[in-house]
């Protein structure tokens, strides 16, 4: 492992990229709203209190407030360090979900792990460890890097997929290609994974009836109303009960337990229902300026390290917002994938907010 040499911080806070930072808030104060309104119902089904989702997301908000503004503020060039162990150590997270009295199993997944009152979801914090880990080893010139990066790959996904998660896979597999892509290898090394990636997601598939129902009900959502087309006809129900204006703040009708997952996976569908076209576009808009302000910060990021970085995180959360909104919309299959900073979830929360920290702090360096 290369030695390297850290450099003193050199962090302005009238550097920072203050539309990047303004969006950030904006959409996640705004899930925050979201939250509570699309998950009244089963708050209080499951524990008669309607604000305890809130309570829940409100404590990962803090959390990820702080790490936001810690990642911010140090030199994103000291990270380099870290990747390795932090990479390892998120390893043996990912074997701990399957660890009686360690990993906590519910709806026949194996995903989270318990840390003192805090239920945490290791392949969360998977995107940000492969991202970090990836971009510090690819500065490195080194030739015949595609079998030992598979091998990494496969041990990652691997993990992820036994608990079993597809959707947290694809984004992993997507984002480190993209970065295996832009850090200068081959191009014909880039295209013998594209077989190899339609072969695995074709086996995945074809092999677990969970997944080729969800495959079938994609191809056809008029089949098995009432089973595994459920989750999109209601969706689908939501998105056009909106019309143009929507239904209004809080008057969803979806989220009182027709629409499976209101809070997490489909809150896109229930905001689309109340806030309507024009509500849906605000959001859609905030989340293309949040990407776009990303490809940013990577066409100027003043290194190497800083590009391959910035560029994993941006095409993480891309490809997050592709596929919950377009399952939620019926152009992709159902994966399961939260929206960043809008879904429930803790983990998602912090992660996500940690890594748009390292985002920010590149952005401050970036070159003009």
């Amino acid at each position: 492992m290369p030695r390297y040499r850290l450099r003193k911080p050199t962090v302005h806070m009238h550097h920072f990229d203050w539309w990047l930072v303004a969006v950030i808030l904006s959409l996640t104060l705004f899930g925050l709203l979201m939250v509570y309104n699309s998950s009244v119902a089963i708050a209080v089904r499951d524990f008669g209190d309607p604000g305890f989702y809130l309570r829940e997301q409100l404590r990962g908000f803090l959390i990820g407030v702080a790490s936001f503004v810690f990642f911010a503020l140090l030199d994103y060039r000291r990270l380099k360090r870290l990747a390795l162990p932090l990479f390892l150590f998120n390893l043996v997270l990912l074997a701990a979900v399957f660890l009686p009295g360690i990993g906590i199993t519910a709806l026949g997944a194996s995903r989270w792990i318990r840390v003192g009152f805090f239920v945490f979801q290791p392949a969360e914090l998977a995107k940000l460890t492969i991202t970090l880990y990836l971009a510090t080893w690819f500065t490195t010139p080194e030739k015949g890097r595609l079998i030992p990066f598979l091998v990494l790959l496969s041990m990652v996904v691997g993990l992820v997929i036994l608990e079993p998660d597809l959707g947290t896979s694809i984004v992993l597999t997507g984002t480190a290609t993209a970065i295996f892509f832009a850090s200068g290898t081959p191009l014909w090394n880039t295209a013998l994974l594209i077989p190899l990636y339609l072969g695995g997601v074709a086996v995945f598939g074809l092999t677990s009836p969970y997944r080729l129902r969800r495959i079938m009900t994609f191809l056809n959502s008029e089949s098995d109303p009432l089973g595994a087309s459920y989750q999109i006809r209601q969706a689908l129900i939501a998105v056009g009960s909106g019309g143009l204006f929507g239904l209004g703040l809080g008057k969803s009708r979806q989220k009182y337990e027709y629409l499976p997952e209101a809070n997490t996976d489909s809150i896109f569908a229930i905001l689309a229902e109340e806030g309507g076209f024009i509500g849906a576009m605000i959001v859609l808009i905030l989340l293309y300026l949040l990407i776009a302000r990303g490809y940013r910060t990577v066409k100027h990021a003043p290194d190497l390290f800083g590009r391959l970085l910035s560029l994993g995180i941006i095409t993480w959360i891309g490809i997050q917002v592709t596929l919950n909104i377009g399952s939620m919309l019926a152009l992709v299959p159902l994966t399961g994938i939260p929206l960043p900073l809008v879904s429930y979830g803790s983990s998602s929360l912090v992660i996500t907010l940690s890594a748009l920290g390292i985002l920010v702090n590149i952005s401050s360096h970036a070159k003009h």
